[in-house]
Order: structure tokens, then sequence, then C-alpha cells
């Protein structure tokens, strides 16, 4: 929740734990709904309907759909492990293969990259799931402590532009190459930017 819901109030006249409990039953029902429908058929009359709530008050709390999915998504990337000796040499292959399991079966995390690019709120909530989760495994793996957080954007922006340009924009180049092409030629990159020494 946004620093603000403990003082925000409904129309006027409410107190904050019944906004609260408005909040709670509108993020509720969104993640129900996304979840059974997907993002774009998902709707917010459905979603304001399945929290007995006008839409006009979902509208109020998260402005629009964008904002609202992007408040209501809680994502899993499931990072494997690299601290073994093994996996921080293979890394960037073992990181190139995760992700592109993670976009081709993840809808939700194919729709919240969509909203990121266009949408405030949406954009935060990619950047925070990036620093909680792949900050830790950069760690794993980086040479230099302070490089950490450069060398996770440097993943990021290669993960992240795949998957940009393959299960978003479906640029056709990117999307007819086979899997096995895709780490072929990724993994290797991958690798040299959490492992390589510092240019």
């Amino acid at each position: 929740m946004t620093s603000g819901d403990s003082t925000s109030t409904v129309s006027g006249s409410g107190s904050p734990r019944r906004s609260d409990a408005t909040r709670g039953a509108i993020l509720a029902a969104a993640r129900e709904r996304f979840a059974a429908d997907g993002y774009e058929r998902a709707t917010i009359r459905a979603i304001a309907r399945d929290a007995n709530i006008d839409p006009s008050m979902v509208m109020r709390y998260y402005r629009n759909k964008e904002g609202l999915f992007a408040a209501a998504v809680a994502i899993d990337l499931r990072l494997p492990n690299l601290s073994g000796a093994h996996s921080r040499q293979d890394a960037g292959r073992i990181l190139v293969e995760h992700f592109l399991d993670m976009w081709e079966n993840n809808e939700v995390l194919t729709a919240l990259l969509r909203v990121g690019v266009t949408n405030q709120a949406g954009a935060e909530r990619m950047q925070g799931i990036l620093r909680d989760q792949l900050l830790p495994v950069t760690r794993q793996v980086c040479p230099d402590p302070e490089q950490v957080p450069t060398r996770a954007a440097l993943l990021a922006s290669q993960l992240l532009g795949l998957a940009l340009t393959r299960y978003v924009l479906r640029m056709p180049p990117a999307v007819e190459l086979a899997r096995s092409e895709i780490v072929a030629w990724l993994a290797p990159t991958i690798q040299r930017y959490l492992t390589a020494p510092s240019p």
C-alpha cells in the first residue's frame, strides 16, 4: 500500500479503516480476476462487481487498469541458487534458460512488462521485483560486491530486452529464434556481465 493509505477516506465520510478494507477488497478481487481472465480480458467493471463496490471507487484509488494491475500482482521469479562452483561457471546459461521458462509460462510477468513500459506504477513494481530478487542472485557470483547493482542492471537490460522484443513487441526475427539459439547468443553475454573482471 502507498504511504497515503492510512489517512484516506471513502467518499469523504468514511474512516481510514474502511478505506483500507476497500483497498483490500479491490486488490483481492483484482488478483482473482487477473488470474482467471488474464490482463487483457479483465475489466475494471468486473473487478468492481467482484469486490461489491462501484467501479468509480476502483478508479479513485488506482486511476486505471494498469495502476490496479501493478498494485495487485506479486511475482516470484523463483531464481536458481548460483552459489555453487559449477553454477557460478554456468550462471549465464542457467539464468537465460530460467527466464525463457518464466516468460513463456507466466502470462502475468509478460503483462507486467507490457504495463511497465507505459505506466509508472508498473515500472516501479517491475523495478522492485528485479531489485529484491535479481540483486541477491547477482551477489552470489559477482567478483566485486560494489559492482552488484551495476551488473544486475546490465543483466536486466539483456533479459528484459529479449522479453520486450520477443514476447511484447513480437519482432519477427526475435520470435523466430529457436530457444537453443537464444541461449547460445545470450548466455555468454550474461556470464560476462556477472563474472568477468571489470573493464
